[in-house]
């Protein structure tokens, strides 16, 4: 193994040669992609064509590091181009993100991601859109990742802030549980409920014309099993060392186990009812990766092809699942919203229903 074909596989991740060659998913059309006669002023009445604006909160699952690599080399790339809920990458055939699918109901969707970002670079709203979300960031980050997104609305160019109707997603809170055992105080499920208020309050109260998706966080344990005798897995146990560390058995694992189910069992507890609900607002769970479990072979053995070159973050064949339950949720109404058992059977996307 050369440098010469490392070089070959940077070339490869970095220009994405291998994903313009990938087939193209088959056109998805619905009955009705058309937008309301007139803006709708109420939240309960924007259909997918009325949404303008697309936005996205979060940590290295959203700025979709290492997703389109093969090596290690890649680990430090965010390819938000291509991120489950907000790459604007070529069409919805070329990848499956939710930015993309809106786009089939408006070409003019403002935000959506247009290219690669480098970590720990400073960027531009030309290079990121409006994905905001910041790899490895906590929860008690993301007011700040909110308030770059209000200035941003404020002073972007074509955006009419008061009236244009946005989708602003979130995934935040992994990187608290990989890092609990540091300081179980500043990431326990009361430091995290409490950060997560504050961050829904103020977009409450600070910005018209929004539904946010919240979605549930993921059941982490089986993130242990993603393992392959190379370097890159080794840099598990430096993303998430909390989980990757313990013993199978040990107390510490146990006690982390009961930490994500109560960081679920707390933002459930949260978002239900109507605490984050106006006319011209509202924050929706979205469950569908609440119980989730890894995707495997037919022979019972993990599908790697979900997973980096890091074994811990998903590839773009993990964002496309992630991307088209997101949607699936988002049309489906609360008690009635589908659960995903595991990645290893293809979602398959659904029409909005008449509003």
């Amino acid at each position: 193994y050369t440098l010469r074909e490392e070089e070959e596989n940077l070339n490869q991740d970095v220009l994405g040669t291998d994903f313009l060659q990938r087939r193209l998913h088959p056109v998805f059309n619905c009955p009705d992609m058309s937008p309301s006669p007139t803006v709708p002023t109420s939240v309960e009445h924007v259909k997918a064509a009325d949404v303008k604006v697309i936005a996205a909160l979060g940590d290295s699952l959203t700025t979709a590091i290492g997703a389109n690599g093969s090596t290690i080399l890649s680990i430090p790339l965010e390819f938000r181009h291509v991120s489950w809920s907000i790459g604007g990458y070529g069409t919805y055939q070329n990848v499956i993100t939710l930015a993309n699918i809106f786009k089939l109901f408006n070409p003019k969707l403002l935000g959506p991601s247009p290219v690669m970002t480098f970590h720990g670079k400073p960027t531009t709203v030309n290079e990121t859109g409006f994905n905001f979300a910041v790899t490895g960031h906590n929860t008690l980050n993301v007011s700040d990742q909110i308030r770059h997104m209000i200035d941003t609305f404020k002073s972007y160019p074509g955006l009419n802030f008061q009236e244009d109707w946005k989708v602003v997603t979130m995934l935040i809170g992994m990187n608290d549980i990989c890092d609990y055992c540091k300081n179980e105080a500043l990431f326990s499920p009361d430091s995290f409920i409490q950060h997560m208020t504050e961050a829904l309050d103020m977009m409450m109260k600070e910005i018209p014309r929004t539904i946010v998706n919240v979605v549930q966080i993921l059941p982490m344990k089986p993130l242990r099993e993603v393992q392959r005798p190379t370097l890159g897995c080794q840099l598990q146990k430096t993303f998430c060392s909390c989980l990757v560390r313990p013993e199978e058995n040990s107390t510490e694992l146990k006690e982390l186990v009961e930490v994500n189910y109560e960081f679920q069992r707390r933002l459930e507890k949260l978002l239900h009812g109507d605490r984050f609900f106006k006319k011209d607002f509202a924050v929706v769970l979205q469950p569908y990766l609440e119980n989730t479990g890894p995707p495997r072979l037919p022979d019972g053995t993990l599908d790697l092809s979900f997973f980096t070159a890091d074994c811990f973050h998903f590839t773009v064949k993990g964002h496309e699942e992630l991307a088209k339950g997101l949607w699936n949720n988002m049309f489906q109404p609360e008690g009635g919203k589908e659960m995903i058992k595991t990645f290893s059977e293809p979602i398959k996307l659904i029409c909005p229903t008449k509003v």
